[in-house]
């Protein structure tokens, strides 16, 4: 068995932004290929020239390419507009496992957003590869986060 009996820390990263929790919702999902680092965090790296997010569960997120090639990234497990979105993380050329990411939205008193991002289950990838694996995304998120909260500044 792969799955590692050894809990692994989530990663946990929070962003407050400007805008309300629909259009950060919006940007942060149906939008997501005009802000994604797509040259430092994607699958087929100069050959990525977008990222899809199809809204429903049992919907995927998308890597595309410049010949029109796709590359899964996520499947959707939870849909909740503007809340809150769940997704079975797993971009891998051939995935053989998924992490959970947890994105929530959740308004602020002055009518900006807080981004509230869980990524967790790395337990799945099996003892040495879960923490390997989890210590690139915690500052893999820092550095997606970023390019995110720049994004939402821009819109505002």
């Amino acid at each position: 068995m792969r799955r590692s009996e050894r809990p692994i820390e989530p990663v946990r990263k929070t962003r407050t932004v400007p805008i309300e929790p629909q259009r950060a919702f919006d940007l942060f999902t149906a939008r997501i290929g005009t802000w994604w680092p797509l040259a430092s965090h994607s699958i087929a790296e100069a050959d990525a020239v977008d990222v899809r997010f199809e809204p429903r569960v049992g919907g995927r997120v998308i890597e595309v390419t410049k010949n029109g090639g796709e590359h899964p990234w996520a499947d959707v497990i939870a849909w909740d507009p503007p809340h809150r979105f769940v997704v079975a993380w797993h971009p891998s050329v051939e995935p053989d496992a998924a992490t959970i990411l947890e994105v929530r939205f959740i308004p602020t008193e002055d009518g900006g957003t807080q981004v509230e991002l869980e990524h967790r289950e790395w337990e799945e990838l099996g003892p040495s590869q879960g923490d390997a694996v989890r210590g690139g995304y915690e500052s893999g998120w820092d550095s997606v986060l970023s390019v995110f909260e720049a994004a939402a500044l821009a819109s505002d």
